[in-house]
């Protein structure tokens, strides 16, 4: 391992800023608060099935949290995690669309054939829709389900809406990235459309108004409206902290010493929406959801470093395998928990929450085969062991194999050019490439350029396409194992070969230009049909069927000129 100098600053001037200095098992950061960890609160009495609210935020990094020692302000978060039972041994998935069709379904992205990528806007693409959804199920047992933020689960056809998949209200966005204030998103030049919607109609009348706040409110009237003795889930999915980089100016006027710039913005969007937070939790106290509630909260990936997020002391960042893109923020708070104020350290993966939530809500999840997730309520709220032992964070076949993998190199039972993740035990297996490697710093130093961020880099990768980490003594993955103990990997990689044998096809369709927002009035929407959708969807698309869709788009260059005029006309007049 070679350990790479900083202009202007040493390995040692590094460490003094306490970089390198945050013990994993430190009291003050992870461990138990306020009381003796065994101290029991009375039995929870469950007369009626709880209020659920599930808060998941976008892109916020595992550092950046104020009980992880963050320079960030979160005291909602810190209070509320505090109080309730703090996961520490949280997995989620290292972008959006996986984690967010995992925790919907309860199954690994390889049972979904959601296994590649996300989900993008112009693609014959969604949650498939043979699929019984975490809210289906809770329809089922009686409760008002309702949605409010982030979808990005698909949306070509009306089939794939959130309100078709078991959401009697939505207000948010359908595509992975949208303007806070405006609501347009671009996917590409020219591609441009608004994306926020009520119910399955476009809310222009929402513009202007900053999607954290927005959404907050929209929570605060749901309950409102909805009487406490009838359950209610509601979904809150914060479109923060997700770029593009926008806060209120009195948020950013908090961290104006804080000399990075865009570490700065993205602090006062987490401080923002923990104040968001904390009007949610008001509203569930002032109408009477409060005692029979559980809130829990989750984030959907890692912290995107080169947009301020951050990681520490993990490796990686979002987008990647190591622990820095896939080990959540995650705790649960609730009244109903009957060993609270402590810190777990059972392993928990997004896909848990599918049974754990149906079977808090006394569902049934009998008529519901191949759950890749576990009922992890006796593990949170008792301190039980967790029935889970091992977690599959996935196994792409469609991104960039390793130049250096191989089937030998995987004992001829894997080839290791193949990206591909998974946890046994205390163990972790990497294969293929799993992303950008280094250990970043905070960027809090004034103008600490990107090219400086990189605290250490390992040059022995390079030619590697198999790592071997024991995730519960080393959770920074710095000790590779993989030559050490090739008994483990051959082991570990048996498990991928079982997994992998359970996969489905990857769903991954080549993009439609019927879905160009120009077509749809100027905003992002359903353009397929239920009869025609399923023709759009398959594999890769082939450079020669690319080829004929830019000719068919040459031919529709003036009628979507047309449309995008009227749609000006339009809006001038809605103006």
């Amino acid at each position: 391992m070679a350990v790479y100098a900083l202009t202007g600053f040493s390995l040692v001037s590094l460490l003094s800023f306490g970089y390198l200095s945050w013990d994993w098992m430190k009291p003050s950061l992870v461990a138990d608060v306020a009381t003796d960890p065994m101290e029991k609160s009375p039995p929870p009495t469950f007369t009626r099935p709880p209020h659920i609210i599930f808060i998941l935020t976008d892109d916020q990094g595992y550092h950046d949290i104020g009980y992880h020692g963050s320079d960030i302000q979160t005291p909602t978060l810190d209070r509320l995690a505090a109080e309730g039972v703090k996961l520490e041994n949280y997995y989620i998935q290292p972008i959006c669309t996986p984690s967010r069709s995992q925790l919907i379904t309860g199954r690994y992205q390889i049972h979904t054939g959601l296994q590649h990528s996300i989900i993008r806007p112009r693609q014959p693409n969604c949650l498939p829709l043979d699929q019984v959804t975490l809210p289906q199920k809770l329809q089922e047992a009686g409760y008002s389900t309702h949605m409010v933020g982030k979808w990005h689960l698909g949306f070509y056809k009306k089939e794939c809406l959130p309100t078709r998949r078991g959401f009697d209200t939505f207000l948010g966005s359908l595509t992975g990235n949208v303007d806070y204030y405006t609501y347009d998103n671009c996917d590409g030049p020219d591609v441009c459309g608004y994306d926020l919607h009520e119910g399955e109609d476009v809310a222009w009348d929402q513009s202007g108004k900053y999607s954290t706040f927005l959404y907050a409110q929209r929570v605060s009237k749901i309950l409102a409206s909805h009487s406490p003795k009838e359950p209610i889930f509601i979904y809150v999915a914060f479109q923060a902290v997700h770029t593009p980089l926008q806060s209120p100016k009195e948020y950013i006027y908090r961290y104006r010493s804080m000399g990075n710039v865009a570490r700065r913005k993205y602090a006062a969007m987490v401080t923002c929406m923990d104040e968001a937070v904390k009007n949610i939790t008001w509203a569930l106290k002032k109408y009477g959801y409060y005692d029979n509630s559980v809130m829990v909260f989750s984030t959907d990936n890692g912290g995107q470093t080169f947009s301020g997020g951050s990681n520490w002391p993990l490796r990686g960042r979002k987008g990647t395998y190591w622990e820095g893109g896939v080990r959540g923020i995650g705790f649960v708070h609730s009244p109903l928990i009957k060993r609270k104020r402590r810190t777990s350290w059972a392993l928990v993966h997004i896909t848990d929450w599918y049974p754990t939530l149906v079977s808090l809500a006394r569902g049934n999840l009998s008529n519901v085969q191949g759950l890749d997730g576990y009922d992890v309520w006796p593990a949170i709220s008792e301190g039980k062991e967790s029935p889970r032992t091992e977690i599959l964070h996935n196994i792409d076949p469609l991104y960039n194999h390793a130049k250096y993998g191989s089937l030998e190199d995987g004992f001829g039972i894997w080839n290791t050019a193949v990206q591909a993740s998974i946890r046994v035990g205390e163990w972790k297996l990497l294969t293929g490439d799993p992303g950008y490697s280094d250990w970043i710093p905070p960027q809090t130093l004034t103008n600490f350029p990107g090219s400086w961020w990189n605290l250490e880099r390992l040059t022995d990768g390079l030619r590697k396409s198999v790592w071997l980490f024991n995730i519960t003594a080393d959770p920074y993955e710095r000790y590779d194992l993989s030559e050490q103990r090739p008994d483990v990997v051959r082991s570990l990689l048996m498990r991928l070969v079982h997994y992998n044998r359970t996969a489905i096809p990857v769903r991954y369709p080549a993009e439609n230009p019927r879905a160009h927002p120009d077509f749809n009035g100027g905003a992002w929407g359903p353009w397929a049909t239920e009869d025609e959708g399923e023709e759009w969807e398959g594999g890769r698309e082939s450079l020669k069927s690319r080829n004929k869709k830019k000719k068919k788009k040459c031919k529709i260059c003036k009628l979507r000129s047309f449309f995008r005029k009227l749609n000006t006309r339009l809006m001038s007049n809605r103006i």
